[in-house]
């Protein structure tokens, strides 16, 4: 592209810039495979098959206020997930999803020259969002089981080391960051940001050490567990002081009054998205126990709403595009990091069904 125009103002280190890949629509596949657009079997976005609670359908069709600016100071909201943390008022933020979130912390921490540690294969809204605030992400890779390497961590750090961010369960790998590792971590003072995305799932938390270490941020999402990926909403629970920052820095009116209204909905019906999320699991079960049957996949143990398999025999890719073809929509990758390997959203029981009939016929 020649920099004779406008062109020629843009960031120079935006140029080479590498977007995040986001998983495929099926809009976006109509006359292109052999089913029907609603007969697609969607497993590659880590959605909740099951979708919100029906409260939550029912009060945004009654909704008679989609005319007026949501709270920009949160107050109802964050006191809702306040209670639901168990954490303090001042200490909650809400976003549009907790991707928002993330980029937020980074601009808020990081400058150019500035460092980030980073915990690869993982979530790639990390290196995303300190490569657009000119960081540089200093990354540290997982051993064979994708267990982090906290001794490699810890000597990584210098004085330009401003976060380190730690998924757990880690996407798209689907394994728990063991509390002991985490601590560690902690106490080497910086910020630790502890994306708990999938927590619902886990049932593992760090959320109790927030109250003891000043240092430690914890993320949370509604669109796993709670099944509303396409309203965006998100939280995070931050010592006050980075709270009151957030606060200032994020886009105002952030958070939008139909998700405002799914989080009360959703925190109303608990017992029913949480009846969804323990058959998710159960799910989650017979699905990694039904892959271990197919001799050319090597499915790893997940404790999220996905299993991560490598592909042991022919490309990762080729069967990506097979699988699309008969319908069933799975994330794949062919990378240093992720070698020839697939990820599997756990679906409901008929898309378990689908999903292995389709691969018993490769």
């Amino acid at each position: 592209m020649a920099d004779d125009g406008i062109e020629k103002l843009i960031r120079p280190h935006l140029k080479g810039f590498t977007g995040y890949s986001a998983s495929t629509s099926p809009d976006t596949l109509e006359g292109k495979v052999d089913v029907s657009l609603d007969d697609i079997v969607k497993m590659n976005a880590n959605e909740n098959p099951y979708g919100c609670s029906p409260r939550v359908l029912k009060a945004l069709a009654e909704c008679q206020h989609f005319n007026i600016y949501p709270d920009d100071g949160q107050q109802e909201l964050r006191k809702m997930l306040a209670g639901y943390a168990s954490v303090p008022i001042e200490s909650i933020v809400a976003g549009h999803g907790s991707n928002t979130l993330i980029d937020y912390i980074v601009r808020l921490f990081v400058g150019p020259g500035d460092e980030v540690i980073n915990s690869v294969p993982t979530f790639d809204i990390y290196r995303f969002s300190t490569e657009i605030c000119g960081g540089t992400v200093v990354n540290i890779n997982r051993d064979d089981n994708f267990a982090i390497d906290v001794k490699g961590i810890i000597s990584a750090i210098t004085s330009r080391t401003k976060i380190i961010f730690l998924a757990t369960p880690n996407n798209p790998t689907g394994n728990v960051i063991p509390l002991k590792d985490i601590i560690e971590i902690i106490e080497t003072g910086l910020p630790v940001v502890v994306d708990e995305a999938y927590y619902e799932f886990s049932g593992e938390t760090v959320m109790p050490c927030t109250r003891k270490y000043q240092n430690l941020i914890v993320l949370r999402s509604f669109s796993k567990w709670a099944g509303l990926a396409g309203l965006r909403i998100g939280y995070g629970v931050f010592p006050p002081a980075v709270a009151a920052y957030m606060m200032v820095i994020k886009i105002p009116h952030n958070v939008s009054v139909a998700a405002e209204i799914a989080v009360k909905e959703s925190f109303a019906d608990l017992d029913y998205l949480q009846g969804r999320v323990k058959a998710i699991i159960e799910e989650r079960v017979r699905l990694f126990n039904e892959l271990r049957k197919i001799s050319w996949l090597k499915p790893y143990p997940s404790r999220a709403n996905f299993i991560y398999c490598a592909v042991l025999k022919g490309s990762a890719g080729e069967l990506h595009l097979k699988l699309q073809k008969k319908g069933v929509l799975v994330r794949y990758f062919d990378n240093p990091l992720l070698k020839n390997s697939i990820r599997i959203s756990v679906g409901k029981p008929g898309h378990t069904e689908a999903l292995i009939d389709a691969l018993r016929e490769l």
